[in-house]
């Protein structure tokens, strides 16, 4: 593994219900590295109050039948005890497609994240798209790269942050 720059990420909830349901999934490994140190996670109150909601839900267990009530209170309790913890982000940018988003790109913005790794097309899209939305995120966070987890897993393989 390389040394160098620590690599500093946000992940969405659907990133947090998928690596808790499935820890072998490609979503448990990006939070396995974040476990093991090879990147640093940040999360805020907003982010973990979003998470904790989803993982209750009657729905979510029943598709999701690992999830019952100790797994996920054992599985809050690592995300805050092995993420880089922000009480307060600034709503600095808004998102007029998608507000419930914008938690996520605050956070980024804050924690000068390298990476938001997403599942959710609208952020996604925000990446590469051309509309007024997505080139004001570009100039608002310009080195934050919008992926999901398997492009995530790639390009820190690539960077040298886990082994081949």
């Amino acid at each position: 593994m390389t040394e160098g720059k620590v690599t500093r990420v946000v992940f969405d909830c659907m990133v947090f219900l998928q690596g808790a349901a499935r820890r072998e999934s490609p979503a448990g490994i990006c939070l396995d590295l974040a476990w093991r140190g090879h990147v640093d996670l940040c999360v805020s109150d907003e982010i973990l109050a979003e998470v904790e909601n989803v993982l209750g839900r009657p729905r979510i267990r029943e598709k999701f039948p690992v999830l019952d009530d100790t797994v996920v209170e054992s599985f809050l309790a690592a995300v805050k005890e092995r993420s880089r913890y922000f009480s307060s982000v600034p709503q600095r940018l808004t998102l007029s497609r998608d507000p419930k988003d914008e938690p996520y790109l605050n956070l980024a913005l804050l924690a000068s994240a390298n990476y938001l790794v997403s599942r959710d097309a609208d952020l996604l899209d925000l990446a590469v798209g051309t509309d007024v939305e997505s080139r004001a995120v570009q100039e608002a966070v310009p080195a934050l790269r919008i992926v999901d987890p398997v492009a995530f897993l790639m390009a820190i393989r690539g960077e040298g942050k886990i082994p081949g």
